[in-house]
Parts: structure tokens; sequence; C-alpha cells
């Protein structure tokens, strides 16, 4: 997901237009890295293929990236064992947990079953670079018209009375359009953090074309400043966190195995009093979309970090709920998400001399 500022434009309904950019955020920051002629000429590389790629009928992109998912997993067989890891996992909670559809019962016991998942998700994570580049051609008609929110009176409860809402993502599905749906349909932007890339001219581009849709980017070293600042302002912010990417993350059930999850949300919540949601769009074909969204328990009782323990494990189960409905569009499943998973897989078999 991504977020949006504090000086904010409401568009007329139907509108096709973004609330207005919040002009800080499209200026470098003091003391910020300047980008070298490589990076420049790479950031308008970028730029120069978003700009076709808005521009080209969306069936042959698909249809392009997906065959270029085909390539990356016949290229990356150590990236594909992580997911086969990760995906069987995913496929045996649910099939014992009696949430899972044919595939992913076949995917239990078939190793064929299972590797028509992974190769799927290969085809899914190339979508998401087919549609951050298509981002600037992103507007309320295409929310209107291509997403179908499955879950209509959450969402109306979450987003009633203008007040501050922290919503939560994951690395699922078309992860961008959350944060736009909200932009357009509140006329508010999203605060959201972004890790800051190595690269100054990419990270300006990734801040410009999603401040035009209405989220705004902020680093990670004052994401909790800014995103409490936010809160307290009215706004909503939006956060992904299926991943301990920091380290710093709490141990939960996921999955029914013990995972390190992101606490920012749990805390946010606990410090600001905003409610929590988990929001998730999952695709369903060329140009349809389908999102739903989740109310998060935040633990009332206890020590701080029981309630926030208590409160990633509810945003995990949420996001096993959310999961559930197409594991394969979960592109997390690339990295490491279990220790004991990856310790697993790490250890020798057989005794000494084996």
């Amino acid at each position: 997901m991504s977020g949006q500022a504090a000086t904010t434009e409401r568009p007329a309904e139907g509108s096709s237009r973004a609330p207005a950019r919040d002009t800080l955020q499209s200026q470098p920051r003091a003391g910020a890295a300047r980008a070298t002629v490589v990076q420049q000429l790479r950031a308008a590389l970028v730029a120069g293929v978003s700009w076709l790629v808005c521009r080209l009928p969306e069936a042959p992109a698909i249809r392009t990236a997906e065959l270029l998912g085909e390539l990356w997993y016949r290229a990356t067989p150590a990236r594909a064992a992580q997911a086969r890891r990760n995906l069987g996992r995913v496929c045996a909670h649910l099939e014992a947990t009696g949430r899972g559809d044919a595939m992913i019962r076949a995917a239990v016991t078939d190793a064929r079953s299972l590797e028509r998942l992974v190769r799927a998700a290969y085809r899914h994570a190339a979508r998401y670079y087919l549609e951050v580049a298509r981002i600037p051609a992103m507007t309320s008609r295409t929310i209107r018209e291509q997403v179908v929110v499955e879950t209509p009176e959450v969402v109306d409860e979450a987003l009633a009375d203008g007040r501050p809402v922290i919503f939560v993502g994951l690395h699922f599905g078309a992860i961008e359009l959350p944060g736009l749906y909200l932009a357009q349909r509140t006329g508010r932007r999203t605060t959201a953090p972004m890790e800051t890339i190595g690269d100054p001219a990419l990270q300006a581009w990734f801040v410009r074309t999603r401040g035009q849709v209405g989220v705004r980017i902020v680093g990670l070293r004052e994401a909790r400043r800014e995103l409490l600042a936010a809160l307290r302002r009215g706004e909503t912010v939006g956060l992904v966190a299926d991943r301990d990417i920091s380290g710093g993350g709490l141990t939960v059930p996921f999955f029914g195995a013990a995972a390190p999850l992101p606490i920012g949300p749990a805390l946010l919540a606990i410090e600001s009093g905003a409610p929590l949601y988990v929001a998730s769009v999952r695709r369903a074909g060329v140009g349809r979309y389908l999102g739903r969204l989740a109310a998060v328990e935040v633990a009332a009782d206890g020590t701080r970090r029981e309630r926030a323990t208590a409160t990633v494990a509810a945003t995990a189960r949420a996001f096993e709920d959310a999961i559930a409905t197409a594991p394969e569009q979960w592109w997390a499943v690339f990295f490491p998400i279990w220790p004991e998973l990856e310790a697993a897989d790490r250890a020798p078999v057989g005794g000494p001399g084996g």
C-alpha cells in the first residue's frame, strides 16, 4: 500500500483527478544523495517504459509480462525452490484447516500441481511490475470499472466519518490498488512508508508517480513519526507487513508455524487508538480485480508487548484468510518467511560423511 499527505483536496464525485500533490514530497530532502548520470539515465528509461506501457492495450501487456514470468521461473531455480517450500507449507495448512479448494488440495499431494502454483506465482510477480509501470494511467474510472469490492459493508465501516484508519497490506495480488482505491474513494491522501532504494533518481520516480495518484511516500527512518502525525490529523495510513525485513518483528503463528512479522501496524494502532484493517486485492483475469477488507481486533488488555503480540497474531490470521483466496498471488513466497523451514532446508542429509 502507499500513502498520502496533509494538505489534501477532495475531487468531485467520479472525477479522474487524484488529490492535490503535496509539493513538499516532490522536493529532494536536504542531504539526500544526488543521482549519478547512469542513475538518471536508468530512471529516464523506467519512465519511458512506463509511458509506453500506459498506452499499450492491457491484455497483450499482461501476456508479455506473464511470458517474462515464465522465463524468470526457468532462469532462477533457487528462487523457485524457495517458493516451492513456502507454497507447500501454505497449501498443507489450508488443506488441514478446511480452507483449501481443489487446486490447493492437489498441490499438497501432487508435485506437478504444486509446481503449477510456483509457476503461477512467477507470472503474478511479473504482473506486479507491470502494474507498477501502469500506475500513472490509473484513474478513478479504473478503480470504479475494474475493482469489485467483496466486503462493501466493512469498507463503509472503515471509512465512516472520515476518521483516521490504519490499513495493512501484504505482498499479494495487485498491491498498489488498495492505496489507490482509498485515495479515490475518500479524496484524501494515504501516507505509507517505503524503503529508500540506492538509486535517488529511481526513488524520486516512485515518490512522484505514487504522489500523482494519492499516495504520499515517507522513508522508513521517519516512518513512525510521520504515520502517527498523519493519524493525528485524521488521515489514513498504509503499511505492508507480511515480511519481517528489519528483523525486529514478533513471532506469531502463521500458517501453522512460528514466523516473525512486523510489529509496526500493531504499535501504531495501540499508540493512536485508530482501527486496524487488512486490505487485499487479487487479480481475477484481465482488467478485473477483487478487493477485500477485514477488521483486525486490537488487543486492549495486558502489557504493551502482550497487546502488540496479540494484535500481530490477529493480523496474521487475517493475512491467512486473504492468501487462502489465491496462494499463487502471494509473491512473498520468494523470500524466507519461516526460520524453522529455512533451517530444515539447510540441514545436512544423513550422518557424518553422508
